[in-house]
């Protein structure tokens, strides 16, 4: 027997993942709250409907798992309230399983005053970032103790196939292919390292078939950093049109935030894009000989998904 894989969530990361580890032609389980499967998940995936944040439902859908990935993200405004139930029921899986944990997890927590890398101070700038960090702790105070065996991977904002609700998302390319301004947030030009979500993907599997993986940090691979600007420049060469984009300032996301509670929740992280935010992911592309997808390309694949994928 194969060991079995099992993701909570079903988002672009969870379905990335997913396409990984059938590749590498290991059974794979899906679990989200409604059962249903998005159209970019394995059709031979396995898919089962709990409540990651009950945790005798979390436990049960689990079962005889070999490696869990936490893939879960509930709506930007809602973290608060959420996101630590979620964590809190895979966790509570896997210990019951005695399944090996991988930890799907971004870089807010980090001081990006320099370039990000594992070992990089943990000086959260935001309460999500502040959260984060709670979480992160969590998970590798749980290994620490032994009641799992877990491992990290963090990355950057998403772009890629499937990714919509990204700084680097239906803005950018849905708005492009529609023929209109693509919207970037802060500021369009401060360097800023953009994590493709098949590597992402990728970089998740690599780690949750790696025992050797087990009690570290690890950054996926990230190309070299582009601004905002520079990112709509490629896609619109791609779609053979004139670059035009608009600048969403703080100030106007923070008016936004009156009327729309994910802009509210995302104004504490703007200065991601007002300021540079750079990574540097040398660790695992050197432990794993996996370089990261080339924006050019990452960008082509996302326009081919938008096209294809996104009506107009």
């Amino acid at each position: 027997m194969s060991e079995l894989h099992v993701i909570f969530g079903t988002g672009p990361v969870g379905c990335w993942t997913a396409r990984a580890l059938r590749e590498m032609e290991l059974p794979v389980r899906a679990i989200n709250r409604s059962g249903n499967r998005p159209d970019l998940m394995p059709t031979d995936v396995e898919m089962v409907a709990a409540d990651a944040a009950d945790s005798k439902q979390a436990i049960r859908a689990a079962g005889e798992a070999s490696v869990i990935y936490q893939a879960l993200n509930p709506p930007y405004h809602l973290w608060q309230q959420l996101f630590p139930g979620l964590q809190a029921g895979a966790l509570a899986a896997a210990k019951a399983v005695g399944a090996r944990y991988v930890s799907i997890e971004n870089l807010y927590m980090y001081d990006s005053s320099e370039p990000i890398m594992e070992d990089t101070a943990i000086r959260p700038q935001s309460k999500k970032g502040a959260l984060r960090a709670k979480m992160a702790d969590e998970v590798m105070e749980a290994h620490q103790r032994a009641e799992i065996q877990a491992t990290a991977l963090r990355s950057s904002d998403y772009y890629g196939p499937g990714v919509l609700g990204s700084a680097m998302g239906e803005m950018i390319f849905g708005n492009l292919i529609a023929g209109k301004k693509a919207q970037v947030s802060g500021a369009s030009d401060m360097p800023h390292s953009w994590a493709y979500i098949e590597d992402v993907g990728q970089a998740a599997a690599i780690l949750g078939t790696h025992k050797e993986s087990l009690g570290q940090i690890w950054i996926a691979p990230h190309a070299p950093a582009l601004t905002q600007g520079q990112m709509v420049e490629s896609a619109c060469q791609v779609l053979g049109i004139e670059p035009h984009l608009t600048v969403i300032s703080p100030m106007m996301m923070r008016l936004a935030g009156l009327f729309i509670p994910s802009a509210r929740a995302s104004f504490e992280m703007m200065y991601e894009f007002t300021e540079p935010f750079l990574v540097n992911s040398r660790k695992f592309t050197e432990t794993f000989q996996m370089d990261a997808t080339p924006v050019s390309d990452g960008i082509k694949n996302t326009i081919d998904w938008y096209r294809a994928n996104v009506s107009h």
